[in-house]
């Protein structure tokens, strides 16, 4: 059985992370790619939001025994499988994957236009899969 209070906990900061990635939509993207502020939190949150993901995805892979994670991908797979997430959603998530581990490791090597396309048309992604964890509660 999955455990409610960790997904609900794990959206509040979900909900937390994506009001502030909706406020930094209102920057034109002269305005977002001229401060390291606004670009520098927008790729933190990114990173936030998608981890948040991961672990809820997790807990539900472990609570429900899945199968075992030792990818990312691992976790996308076993819900896809399982019909919790479409594949249209799969595929969404495994590029949030490919794009977290951009922030973390090839950070030098971040496109900040791509940053604000995902700010600006991409966030309904996460959206998507927050309805999802939600129906776990």
């Amino acid at each position: 059985m999955v455990k409610a209070e960790v997904i609900r906990k794990r959206l509040q900061k979900l909900d937390e992370y994506l009001k502030f990635l909706r406020g930094l939509r209102s920057y034109s993207l002269g305005e977002f790619l001229e401060n390291p502020e606004h670009y520098g939190s927008a790729e933190r949150f990114l990173h936030l939001a998608i981890e948040v993901t991961l672990d809820i995805g997790n807990h539900i892979v472990a609570d429900l025994g899945l199968g075992e994670v030792n990818w990312y991908s691992d976790i996308v797979y076993a819900l896809e499988e399982k019909k919790f997430i479409s594949e249209d959603l799969r595929e969404k998530w495994i590029r949030m994957v490919g794009f977290r581990n951009i922030l973390v490791h090839d950070y030098l090597e971040v496109d900040r236009s791509i940053v604000y396309d995902i700010l600006q048309n991409h966030l309904q992604d996460l959206d998507e899969l927050r309805k999802v964890f939600a129906e776990f509660l």
